[in-house]
């Protein structure tokens, strides 16, 4: 599943979406099996659009691409790559291009997270954030060490999520009929300084006329996508150090994930505007053998 962070104007999953192994349900901790999920390699293309935006928002118009590839297996880990592109119309007319591109390398088990994300506005790097985390040898913390854009060092709590921890987590809540998952969830973005606290609702699965909701008629043509459960889930994520009275929404979304790690039907909500994205292009890669590479 794809994971989305807000940087900027907008987003980075953090599947997408498609973007999972330990579980945190009512701030309980969990180690989950690592072969109770199976995410499928593929690469998947979303055509963004804006939904709506109000006038303080200083946006008119908005189009963009989003493309997801997800590779690897439950023995060497699962790599994530995303590129984001929006072009962002003002309301004096004038057009910013945004150019997020991320990449991530999370071990199976949820112990280590790589991570590098870089932002560029019209063609112009402005922001590079590099790092790592890992679960400490008692299992009692996470910590990361930054390089990027500067050197530095956090600790975390030991109930933080990873991406992939997060979308298994979720696959795992759906099958099991939960309806709901809170987690603290760190990807490494806003310079790598940022936990989310996640509030997730799971709907009943979704019957076999809605799961292609969201996706083009090429893509429900040439995929198999129906023969595999899917599930609409909406998601909060809240500053994790925000007072208690202040606990607003960063941004909000709603989407069908897939058993397989697959997501469609996007919508995005950052308050003031918000985004929607349709499945235009979806590509099953082939999955590598399960053999744990050394050092990892």
């Amino acid at each position: 599943m794809v994971t989305f962070r807000h940087t900027g104007l907008l987003i980075g999953h953090s599947g997408l979406l498609i973007g999972a192994l330990s579980l945190s349900v009512s701030g309980l901790w969990y180690p989950a099996e690592a072969a109770a999920v199976q995410f499928v390699p593929h690469r998947a293309v979303y055509d963004i659009i804006l939904a709506r935006a109000s006038p303080g928002s200083g946006i008119t118009d908005m189009t963009g691409r989003m493309v997801y590839e997800l590779v690897g297996n439950e023995c060497a880990g699962y790599s994530q790559k995303m590129r984001f592109v929006t072009r962002i119309t003002g309301r004096d007319g004038e057009a910013q291009v945004n150019d997020l591109r991320s990449t991530t390398w999370e071990q199976a088990e949820g112990q280590k997270l790589r991570f590098t994300t870089k932002q560029f506005r019209n063609d112009q790097l402005e922001e590079t954030t590099e790092g790592d985390a890992e679960r400490n040898t008692g299992g009692n913390a996470v910590e990361v060490r930054l390089t990027k854009p500067g050197q530095k060092q956090l600790e975390l709590d030991k109930r933080v999520m990873f991406p992939m921890q997060h979308s298994q987590a979720l696959i795992e809540a759906a099958k099991g009929n939960e309806k709901a998952l809170e987690a603290e969830l760190y990807d490494g973005s806003e310079k790598g300084e940022k936990v989310y606290l996640t509030n997730a609702f799971i709907g009943r699965e979704a019957r076999q006329e809605d799961k292609l909701k969201g996706v083009s008629p090429e893509i429900a043509a040439k995929t198999n996508l129906t023969a595999h459960a899917a599930w609409p889930m909406a998601i909060s994520y809240y500053d994790a150090k925000a007072e208690q009275g202040d606990m607003v929404p960063s941004y909000e979304l709603s989407f069908h994930l897939f058993e397989n790690g697959v997501s469609s039907k996007l919508f995005i909500d950052y308050g003031d505007f918000a985004i929607e994205g349709m499945l235009s292009d979806l590509t099953m890669l082939e999955k590598t053998p399960c053999e744990r590479p050394k050092g990892h």
